[in-house]
């Protein structure tokens, strides 16, 4: 995934409203009322957001007749997550070695324990 396109998808996932109408699209295709029903906000607030993620490459729109649904396109996410998971073994080290740690202290403190007995 190149730079700008992840820099575009994390920017559209930063906005806790965007996510939450990604979500929705998770379930299936939506038209812009119904995506704008769960939240206190326009119509024209709402499709602002559509077009951020539709920029992002995270949705794709749709026209059936007079209805144009809305539709996750999940591509730039699989992208982010493949990024994320690039840091996945440093925080399992990290948390592999403070687990260690924490077994050498609780087994000092048995030692110390037993000792004053």
């Amino acid at each position: 995934m190149s730079p700008d396109r992840l820099t575009a998808t994390f920017a559209a996932l930063a906005d806790p409203t965007r996510r939450a109408i990604l979500t929705r699209l998770a379930a299936g295709e939506a038209s812009v009322t119904e995506l704008a029903k769960p939240f206190a906000m326009s119509l024209p607030a709402v499709s602002k957001h559509l077009k951020v993620l539709e920029r992002a490459g995270l949705i794709a729109r749709g026209r059936e007749a007079q209805w144009r649904p809305c539709r996750l396109d999940p591509g730039p996410l699989r992208g982010a997550a493949e990024w994320l998971d690039s840091y996945r073994r440093f925080w399992e080290e990290g948390i592999d070695r403070l687990d260690d740690y924490l077994r050498s202290l609780q087994m000092k403190g048995k030692k110390h324990a037993r000792k004053k007995n």
